[in-house]
Parts: structure tokens; sequence; C-alpha cells
């Protein structure tokens, strides 16, 4: 098993400490490969920003997402879908959010995921925990990493005082996939 997965949108999303959390629930709580990469724009927020994370069962001996090869696609903005999703694998996956991106084209060899993670964050308590909404939701639609382990990465990752919002974060997360999943069944 390897997935290679990348996560983009606009710095502020929190998508960097998304990409560490599923490495670190990978490496360390679920005996895992992992390894993960980031870039963001020269802007604190608003600039471009991207994590990409291998997960394996075996050995990594190249650690970048490969254009044609990514597994998976997380896109919290317009601009991201624009330019990764060429880069999906036929028949990958494409989570988005709906709200921040209301219109995924046609015709893309490619199952997509509308996972309203803001609306769902500020459901939780702040919009800024979108990131780990996406984090649970991956986690349950993928099924690559079991929730315990993701629970524990975010509870080790996160800043102090904030474990119990970015924990519920996951949760709703999971249960919007679920919701998801029970739809498309």
């Amino acid at each position: 098993m390897r997935k290679e997965i990348r996560l983009a949108g606009f710095g502020g999303q929190g998508l960097i400490l998304a990409g560490i959390v599923l490495a670190k629930a990978a490496v360390m709580y679920a005996d895992l490969e992992a390894v993960q990469r980031q870039s963001y724009g020269t802007e604190a927020r608003g600039g471009a920003s991207r994590a990409e994370v291998i997960i394996s069962d075996e050995p990594i001996d190249f650690p970048e997402v490969i254009s044609g090869r990514n597994d998976i696609l997380i896109a919290m903005g317009g601009a991201a879908l624009t330019k990764y999703l060429k880069d999906v694998r036929p028949g990958g996956m494409v989570v988005y959010d709906p709200d921040l991106i209301p219109n995924v084209p046609e015709g893309v060899d490619a199952k997509f995921y509308p996972i309203r993670a803001a609306a769902i964050a500020e459901g939780v308590g702040r919009r800024i925990v979108a990131n780990m909404v996406v984090v649970g939701a991956l986690a349950e639609l993928t099924g690559i990493l079991p929730i315990d382990a993701v629970k524990k990465s975010v509870t080790s990752s996160v800043k102090k005082g904030t474990e119990e919002l970015n924990l519920k974060a996951v949760e709703a997360g999971v249960a919007e996939a679920r919701s998801l999943k029970s739809k498309q069944a």
C-alpha cells in the first residue's frame, strides 16, 4: 500500500499542519512509513500553500508526490484545484470544500467528495479547524489511517489548550464522510 496525498489551498488554512498530523499518525501511531513535504508562498496568509504526504506499508524510496500518480488531492481553494487536478491519477480521489470551490470540472476521471469543511468547522466552534475536519474526513473516506491514530496525532500536534476543539473537528469530519459514503452507496 502506497498513497500519495497532496493538500493544497492558501496560507492560513492549516494545511501544512494537516499534512504533519497525517504523517505523524502514520509513523508514530499506525506503524506505517511516511514522508511529508511542504511549501508556501512568501505571504504569511493568503498565498499558495501545499503539503504532500506519502503513506506506505513499505519503505519510501522517493519522497515526492509525482505528477499523474497523486492518489488523493485535498483542495481548499479553486486555484489549488485548477493547479493540481491534472496530477491526480485516473480513478483518484478529490476532497474539496464546495463552499470554497462551487464548480468542479466535469469529465475528470476521479471521485469527487464535497466536504463543507469551513462550515462544519464553524459549527464546531471555529473556522480555523477546517483543516482537522478534512483530516477526519480523509481518514474515514480512505481507511488509510485508523481514526484513533489520527486523534492521537492531533492531540500531540496542536497548540496546548486547543486539543478538544481540534478533536471535535476530526470527529465532525468523520461523521460528514460517513454521511457522504452512505448517500453514495
